[in-house]
């Protein structure tokens, strides 16, 4: 709805706030992943031209990065990971910094304020969008549809998750818990 002329928008520090905690479970989902994948299926060749479980959560960092940098320069940066050599231990790290940044950056940009953050810039190429739920929307599809690629992946190359880890990437009261919360989902934002 279209503000009228000489009125500002209501702060919503509760969007901030969830959107950051989001991110977090987002991240511990991808975490728990990576905690349970067995060690053979990192850099396993998959199928056809298909990247790598490792060459995947180096992107999905990289990416991160790129989101920050376009969208939050004031915010430091993590370091890229180079796919070819990554560890899962470093994958680890890299992603818990970036995903830190992502959780700081979608907090200042949608929790009233705006931190100075006006347009989400997903790449170079890519048309700026107002900061806005979108801009969540957006980062969590594109994290969602690589660990689809990572489950897939590690079902295809013989190496499949727990059933712990598959059905607890979707127990978000115990996700939003193990990022902080003292209750579900809406509970204490």
């Amino acid at each position: 709805m279209r503000q009228p002329k000489g009125q500002t928008k209501p702060t919503d520090t509760h969007l901030g706030r969830a959107a950051a905690r989001i991110f977090a479970a987002n991240e511990r989902m991808n975490q728990m992943i990576i905690e349970d994948l067995d060690p053979a299926a990192w850099n396993a060749k998959p199928p056809g031209k298909a990247r790598s479980i490792a060459a995947v959560f180096t992107h999905v960092h990289n990416v991160r990065t790129k989101w920050v940098r376009l969208t939050a320069p004031h915010l430091k940066v993590p370091r890229q990971l180079q796919r070819a050599h990554c560890t899962p231990k470093q994958a680890r790290a890299g992603l818990a910094e970036s995903a830190a940044c992502c959780e700081r950056m979608l907090a200042e940009a949608l929790g009233g304020s705006g931190g100075g953050i006006k347009k989400f810039v997903r790449d170079g190429w890519a048309r700026p969008w107002p900061v806005g739920p979108e801009m969540l929307c957006y980062m969590i599809s594109h994290e969602a549809h690589h660990r689809g690629q990572v489950l897939m992946l590690a079902n295809q190359l013989g190496f499949p998750l727990p059933q712990n880890v598959m059905y607890g990437i979707w127990n978000w009261e115990k996700l939003w818990k193990e990022c902080g919360a003292s209750g579900g989902p809406g509970d204490d934002i």
